[in-house]
């Protein structure tokens, strides 16, 4: 018989209850990214006339992000999967009514809001989640190898919301639902002959989509500028070249957090959300500017490991298109500030304003979470 020593308490340890296997590493970079963020957004904020209402607003929306992470996280994705059609049914009819005119609201030319009270809610953003799950959901159950009824199956799914949003008109937020699409049906398993077809019908669409009357001149201008800055106005590429002056001038070590002058004139329009990286780019120069960079690179790093490491399909989906959504907005987003990439609009994660844009992205993050929590399950 074995004795225990006077005191000693024998506890029984469930090693597989989800909790013991969360991925605290990449909920430590998701933290610290985020505080990086926000002080990003005080600083491009601060010399406003009303200097506390963004930083305000935007730690509201960061703790509603991180409720709905841990919603995310902590709900099985395999619920998640049978909920799928009524999550999806349930966007798609958000971004239908978004542009009635009278329910949804104009921003930039852009019928993508509802406005409630002093917040701003934006479907488009909501429905890159709930696409995600979905088509994962859809591909990942396929039992057979993937044949044209499962394309077509996928491409309605997401095309579906595409076309919604490309009415409103909002082609930035339309691409990543392309990368996404690519890359779930790519991983899915698609056979390629049907995706080279799909490269090629893609290609044309975005050339048709130019060529119409879909967007504004000026819309068409930002987009095609950053191939022939040259030829463009000075109206499409002004946000451009204040971005570029601004990270320019930071150099290797930066003008100081909160002494950038161009942060401080205001040179930069919409700094604090599609130009905030040319915030840590002047204030905290190459360094700070990396730095963030690293952030982001090792939470795509988390992203990845994890869709290795999901227990089925499914799983490895959903974090196939979080990564693929994740990776479009940093390359995106950091190209357009230093004028290698068309100006979309597109937030860069957990760093630029935005509220529906930050909790969506804490939400994506809650779905890998999941993922990793139940990879033993």
């Amino acid at each position: 018989m074995i004795t225990m020593p006077t005191g000693h308490k024998l506890r029984n340890r469930d090693m597989t209850a989800a909790w013991r296997h969360l991925d605290f590493t990449l909920l430590a970079l998701v933290a610290v990214t985020t505080v990086f963020g926000s002080i990003m957004v005080f600083s491009a904020t601060r010399h406003s006339d009303s200097p506390y209402t963004f930083i305000s607003k935007h730690i509201v929306y960061v703790i509603v992000g991180v409720a709905v992470m841990g919603v995310t996280a902590a709900l099985d994705y395999q619920k998640l999967r049978d909920w799928s059609r009524l999550i999806y049914v349930g966007s798609v009819a958000a971004l239908g009514a978004v542009l009635i005119p009278g329910v949804g609201s104009v921003h930039k030319n852009i019928r993508a809001w509802f406005d409630i009270g002093p917040f701003q809610i934006q479907p488009a953003e909501f429905a890159k989640i709930a696409t995600i799950v979905t088509v994962a959901s859809y591909l990942g159950s396929v039992v057979e190898r993937l044949g044209l009824k499962e394309l077509a199956v996928s491409l309605v799914l997401l095309g579906l919301p595409m076309g919604l949003i490309l009415l409103q008109p909002d082609l930035g937020t339309t691409l990543v639902f392309v990368v996404v699409g690519v890359g779930l049906l790519v991983v899915g398993g698609v056979p390629a002959r049907y995706l080279i077809v799909l490269l090629l019908l893609g290609v044309g669409g975005v050339v048709g989509i130019l060529k119409s009357n879909t967007l504004d001149q000026y819309q068409k201008d930002r987009l095609t500028s950053f191939v022939t800055p040259e030829n463009a106005s000075e109206k499409a590429i002004y946000n451009t070249r204040q971005a570029q002056l601004a990270i320019a001038s930071g150099a290797l070590t930066g003008e100081g957090l909160f002494n950038g002058p161009q942060t401080k004139g205001g040179f930069v329009p919409e700094q604090q959300t599609d130009f905030i990286f040319t915030v840590p780019g002047e204030e905290l120069g190459f360094m700070g500017a990396g730095l963030l960079i690293v952030l982001l690179g090792g939470i795509v790093y988390r992203i990845w490991r994890t869709a290795q490491l999901a227990r089925d399909p499914v799983g490895r989906l959903m974090c196939v298109g979080v990564l693929c959504m994740v990776v479009f907005h940093v390359f995106e987003n950091v190209g357009m500030n230093l004028g290698i990439m068309p100006v979309t609009g597109i937030p860069l994660p957990f760093v630029s304003y935005g509220g529906s844009s930050t909790i969506t992205t804490f939400a994506a993050m809650g779905l890998v979470m999941n993922v990793h929590m139940r990879r033993f399950a």
